[in-house]
């Protein structure tokens, strides 16, 4: 259980930095990379449930960095 939390903050860590990158932001802290990556792989999630998508690693990971992108948009208007 520990090992799939550990793996799950590396690839929320991974789409968020993807995100980062893809939304041209800067790389600030790999904390925030890591928070935005798991809330968009959250939100990604729900988007490839609520579309009848998904069941595929890969399928999964566009959705995780699609979601991120999302949440970084949604971040930055919140923020500034």
């Amino acid at each position: 259980m520990l090992i799939k939390l550990l793996i799950e903050l590396v690839i929320g860590g991974l789409c968020g930095f993807a995100a980062n990158k893809i939304m041209n932001g800067d790389s600030s802290s790999i904390l925030k990379n890591v928070i935005l990556g798991v809330v968009g792989g959250i939100v990604g999630g729900l988007i490839g449930n609520l579309l009848g998508v998904g069941g595929g690693w890969v399928t999964g990971l566009i959705l995780s960095i699609g979601g991120a992108c999302l949440v970084v948009w949604l971040y930055r208007k919140l923020v500034k």
